[in-house]
Order: structure tokens, then C-alpha cells, then sequence
């Protein structure tokens, strides 16, 4: 059998499709697979903040599409791009094991985020990152960022900015890593629901295609990142939504810390919890953190 991937144009995409390609080969020796390129919205509309032009789905949908009309057998995505609404008929069939779900600072200066000069420029086009650099420092210049990791990275080296914000792993996956000033620890910046993990979708009847990718799903990764997502579901399932969340498997239980920031990043409300059951420990901790005042500041940008 011949597995086709659909896969978005960017380095990175097509690096994480490799690697899902590398794992399945290594699990199936002969298993033959190929790629298929699919230009999504997300990638044609960059001059744009991604909130302006929708959110959801702007990285997926047309991968999606191409699943269901038989086109491809699987879809390789940043499992933080997907929403968390699963569209009818497709099934995430395998989530590999975690990178580093850490955001990064990257500065041309070497400056971290406590010592960049007042009124430096920051980018990024996310209201999570956003919200929690102004809570830190709201004496900077938030501006947008749009582009793929190395034309990001590119902009930083080029002055256009005093520094970036980006997930490690995107940055990590394309050898960048050499241009990381800081790694923002969990304090300072809580990761989007599921950044660094990966998610490889196929149609919801395709046995075949389910049992191949069953060898490289990771239950430990898995069980973390539907905490995190249940918990972005439960507060309204956005991805450009302020919300940050992080858990950890640890002896049988998962640890999860969430937190939702108001944009302007005065007000913040992070909590954390513990259970057995990933979706049950989601939206218990969503109502935690609903109950302290959280619908108020996600009011601002529903």
C-alpha cells in the first residue's frame, strides 16, 4: 500500500510530514508514502494578523477537504493549529511524542525579554504571547508577525525587530536553535493548548490507514495535550483565544496549568490540577478558572 500526505508548503510542514513519513517507514519497513502540497489559507494571506482573518482553521481546512474526498490517506498538522472542534468524518489517529512545548525569545542583540530596552519591538501575531509579555513588560512595542519560522527568524536577523517570540519546537525542527537568546519558562509564558506536539489526521473509515499510524501514536503526549485542549474547548475553543496551558503525565496522573490573560495583560487568572482522565481534568479546570473571573476577560475578544 502507498500512504499520500497532504501537506502544507512551508519548511516547516514539510519537515514534520517527513518526519511522521521517517516514523512510519521505521514501524512499517516497505511501507511506501508520498507527499502532496496543499496551499491553505493561512499560507496565502500574510499580510494579515491571523485573529483578522479567522483563526480557525486557517492552517487545516483545506487539508481536511482534501481527506475526505479521497485525495490523500493522511494529514500531518501542529496539533496547536487544529481546532479543537474534530471535523465529521476525520480522526486524529496518531500524536508522536512531544518537542519541547517551550516558547522561545529570539533578539539580534542577545537581549532576554527582562532586559530589552523600554519601547523595544516585539513580534508575534498571537494574543496569548501578547497578553503575557505585557504582564512582564508593558513598556514594549507589540507587533504583528506574520510568515513561516525562517522568514520570522529572517525578519529578526534583519532588524526588522528587536525580537521574536516563536515555539521552540518550530524553531528546534528547522536547526534555528543556534539563534535562541531565551527559552521563556513556564512562569512567564504558558504554551498555546498542545504546542510542540504534532497530529496526523485520516478519515474517520479507514481502517488501513488507523492501524498503520497506531505504531507511532505516543499515549503520554496524548494524554497531556487532550488536558490542554479540553480546557481551551471548555472556554470557548479558539486558538487565538489569550489562554495558555501545559500538562504532564507523572505516575499515572496529569498535572495541568492553565491560564487565561487579559490582552493588555493587567489581569491574569492561572490555576492548576490534577486527575487521571485528560478531558475531565480540561474542563474541571476550566470551570476553576471560570469561577475566579475568567469570562470576563475572554469577553474582550469572543
Amino acid at each position: 500500500m502507498k500512504l499520500i500526505f497532504a501537506t502544507r508548503p512551508s519548511a516547516l510542514a514539510r519537515w514534520q510530514t517527513q518526519y511522521v513519513i521517517q516514523l512510519l517507514q521505521s514501524a512499517w519497513p516497505g511501507l511506501e508514502c508520498e507527499e502532496q502540497v496543499i496551499v491553505t489559507t493561512g499560507d496565502r494571506v500574510i499580510d494579515r494578523p491571523l485573529p483578522e482573518i479567522g483563526g480557525k482553521g486557517l492552517f487545516t481546512s483545506e487539508l481536511e477537504n482534501a481527506l475526505l474526498s479521497g485525495e490523500v490517506h493522511a494529514a500531518v498538522h501542529s496539533l496547536k493549529d487544529l481546532p479543537v472542534e474534530d471535523t465529521a468524518g476525520i480522526v486524529v489517529a496518531a500524536i508522536p511524542e512531544r518537542e519541547s512545548a517551550f516558547d522561545v525569545l529570539i533578539s539580534v542583540k542577545g537581549k532576554t525579554l527582562s532586559n530589552l530596552p523600554e519601547g523595544a519591538r516585539v513580534g508575534t501575531c498571537s494574543l496569548r504571547r501578547t497578553a503575557q509579555v505585557l504582564a512582564l513588560r508593558p513598556d514594549l512595542t507589540i507587533l504583528p508577525l506574520r510568515g513561516n519560522v525562517d522568514t520570522r527568524v529572517r525578519k529578526v536577523l534583519n532588524d526588522e525587530y528587536d525580537a521574536i517570540i516563536l515555539a521552540y519546537a518550530g524553531v528546534a525542527r528547522l536547526g534555528l536553535q543556534v539563534h535562541i537568546t531565551e527559552t521563556l519558562p513556564l512562569n512567564v509564558m504558558l504554551p498555546a493548548p498542545g504546542q510542540g506536539a504534532l497530529a496526523v489526521q485520516c478519515r474517520a473509515d479507514d481502517v488501513e490507514t488507523i492501524n498503520y499510524l497506531s505504531a507511532i501514536h505516543d499515549s503520554i503526549t496524548s494524554a497531556s495535550v487532550n488536558a490542554e485542549r479540553a480546557f481551551l474547548a471548555a472556554l470557548g475553543g479558539g486558538c487565538s483565544l489569550p489562554v495558555g496551558a501545559f500538562a504532564q503525565k507523572n505516575n499515572g496522573q496529569i498535572i495541568l496549568t492553565g491560564g487565561v490573560i487579559s490582552v493588555d495583560g493587567k489581569q491574569s487568572i492561572r490555576l492548576s490540577a490534577m486527575d487521571k482522565e485528560p478531558h475531565q481534568l480540561g474542563e474541571r479546570l476550566a470551570e476553576l478558572v471560570l469561577e475566579r473571573g475568567a469570562a470576563d476577560l475572554l469577553k474582550a475578544v469572543i
